[in-house]
């Protein structure tokens, strides 16, 4: 499915009859309506970020619901697509905290190459309607994923952005891990803490003191 460590930590997941009958429900509303991202880019955060490159783990919702936005990284859009508000205001908050000016693209591949885990909540979404696959099933494979990460004998740094993506954290109960929480970096809730939040210096010093490569952000 994956085509490294993933599928062995994950196959408990890809071997259940539950998860194979939500998957071919996904399938088929594939083959009815219009869904994001493509279907070969569904579970790329995990294809490019392996279990044993992880080092950190931001946390989005949902994908991206525009013509050719999402292709599987969380907060990330296709080169050549116009560059999200929050997506945004997350290069701000990067050239605030490290002087790293904002991309002209808003690509984050080189960010997942780095060992960042750009991670949906939920993986797929139906064409403008935002959520639409929420609770449909989705929820029970990136859970399991974080609380596999949760084992990791490494630190990693989760980096929690929203009360969404913060309910997460309970998941997180390994004193060797680090969590970073602030207010989502979307227009509405930025100014309520997020902007000067400093996420990413912090995770590179943690990264720094637990004798881990920093993340080169500017990638």
């Amino acid at each position: 499915m994956i085509a490294n460590d993933w599928d062995e930590i994950l196959k408990v997941v890809w071997d259940s009859s539950g998860f194979n009958n939500f998957y071919h429900k996904i399938l088929d509303e594939y083959d009815k309506k219009v869904i994001f991202p493509a279907k070969e880019n569904i579970f790329n955060a995990l294809k490019i970020t392996s279990y044993k490159n992880t080092k950190v783990v931001i946390v989005g919702q949902d994908p991206y619901h525009g013509i050719n936005e999402a292709h599987g990284l969380s907060f990330s859009v296709q080169k050549g697509i116009k560059i999200p508000p929050s997506l945004q205001n997350i290069y701000k908050e990067l050239e605030s905290d490290l002087g790293i000016p904002p991309k002209s693209h808003g690509d984050l591949t080189g960010w997942a190459k780095e060992g960042v885990l750009l991670l949906n909540s939920v993986l797929t979404v139906e064409k403008d309607k935002a959520a639409s696959h929420r609770n449909m099933g989705w929820e029970l494979l990136t859970d399991y994923i974080i609380k596999q990460l949760n084992l990791k004998e490494d630190p990693v740094v989760f980096i929690l952005w929203g009360n969404f993506a913060k309910e997460k954290a309970k998941y997180i109960t390994n004193p060797k891990h680090y969590i970073i929480t602030s207010p989502h970096p979307s227009p509405f809730s930025a100014y309520s803490g997020f902007f000067g939040s400093k996420p990413f210096s912090k995770t590179n010093e943690f990264l720094s003191q637990n004798k881990m490569t920093p993340i080169d952000w500017s990638l």
